[in-house]
């Protein structure tokens, strides 16, 4: 109970940390606002004697690498520094508490998660804890676009943890989460022939047609009792009304609970063929992530958080979701990965996105006894 005792009395401290982050900018698309933050988050672990190195990058944000502790050993903190908030919108939504909730850009996915791994040390320091495993936290800048620079980072350091910690936000009721859903993104491209609707329209060949059909399809491979769902999200053809359209474009997102789904589903969505025979299809993309699967590993690291939780007086429950993380990655390889240890809240992505502030010092206080404990 005192790491929890000692939170509890940082509690505004952590508030004050998380105000600084939240009022800094840091889209995924805007490399020079995700570095100014990546600078800022890489002086607070230094400040605690971490052992810091900025991982520069051309096309995205900076990432941020900091290892702090002794020990054969490691335990992997993941954390995300991109958030989907365009720059400007911390000028117009600030951070601001209200009614024992904190609200801003990015609050809840997911920098009160950055403020509580860095508490989570430094109470740790203050106490003269030490975990048996060095403690390497890895700060990403662009899990909100997919990881594309950061995948094989993560990846490398998964395989040399004995377990990995994702900082992402809980499900609801501060519940944990034990599997996500796998994610593919597919682009369908139709093509057909132009022609006039009215004077022609037998020599046409409408890709809209066509997709119509296609997106019948894709919908049926839906199938809710696995956990697998198809959505076409994004549709673009045709140029007029009275031109038989000559061209279409899908955008297609997959999720799957299992591997096995998705080595079943994504070979069905590749190998689309058209129904009329004059047209054309070709597809692009895959499974950006794959699925975070409900397994004993797994399971064995939320047991051990539930025993953690129960000595502070904290009750834990374990849930899933239909969303992706880079816990994902770090499962898919055959790592113990618990999920959701982040900020308590609600409405991510949403401008009402908030987390309770009581929490923080609770969910703080929960890593840092799984770091001592694993």
């Amino acid at each position: 109970m005192k790491i929890l005792n000692h939170l509890q009395s940082r509690e505004d401290e952590m508030v004050e940390l998380l105000e600084t982050f939240v009022n800094i900018d840091s889209p995924s698309t805007d490399k020079a606002s995700v570095d100014r933050f990546a600078r800022l988050v890489a002086a607070k672990w230094q400040s605690l004697g971490a052992d810091v190195t900025i991982l520069p990058q051309k096309e995205y944000g900076d990432h941020v690498r900091a290892e702090w502790g002794t020990g054969e050993e490691t335990i992997l903190l993941l954390c995300h520094m991109d958030t989907v908030w365009n720059v400007g919108e911390t000028a117009k939504r600030p951070f601001r508490v209200e009614n024992g909730k904190a609200y801003g850009p990015g609050v809840y996915d997911m920098k009160a998660g950055i403020v509580q791994a860095i508490f989570a040390v430094k109470t740790l320091i203050d106490l003269g804890l030490q975990p048996d495993k060095r403690i390497v936290a890895l700060h990403n800048s662009d899990e909100e676009i997919g990881s594309l620079s950061s995948r094989q980072i993560i990846e490398d350091e998964a395989r040399r943890a004995s377990a990995v910690l994702v900082l992402e936000p809980s499900a609801k009721g501060g519940a944990l989460k034990t599997w996500r859903k796998g994610v593919g993104d597919f682009s369908v491209t139709i093509q057909g022939r132009a022609a006039h609707a009215g004077s022609d329209y037998e020599k046409g060949i409408s890709a809209i047609n066509e997709a119509a059909h296609q997106i019948l399809y894709l919908h049926g491979i839906t199938d809710l009792a696995e956990g697998t769902t198809v959505n076409v999200g994004v549709i673009q053809g045709g140029t007029r009304t009275n031109v038989v359209a000559e061209a279409c474009t899908l955008g297609v997102d997959l999720r799957v609970k299992t591997m096995d789904a998705a080595n079943k589903v994504v070979p069905q969505i590749l190998d689309l063929k058209p129904v009329d025979p004059r047209a054309s299809i070709s597809v692009e993309g895959g499974l950006n992530r794959p699925p975070m699967e409900r397994n004993e590993r797994n399971l064995r690291l939320f047991r051990l958080a539930q025993k953690v939780g129960r000595e502070m007086g904290i009750d834990l429950d374990e849930a899933g979701t239909g969303g992706g993380s880079d816990g994902n990655f770090t499962s898919a390889l055959g790592i113990p990965t618990l999920d959701g240890l982040g900020a308590v809240g609600d409405d991510a992505h949403a401008p009402t996105e908030y987390i309770l502030i009581s929490s923080m010092p609770e969910r703080a206080a929960l890593l840092a006894g799984l770091m001592l404990e694993i």
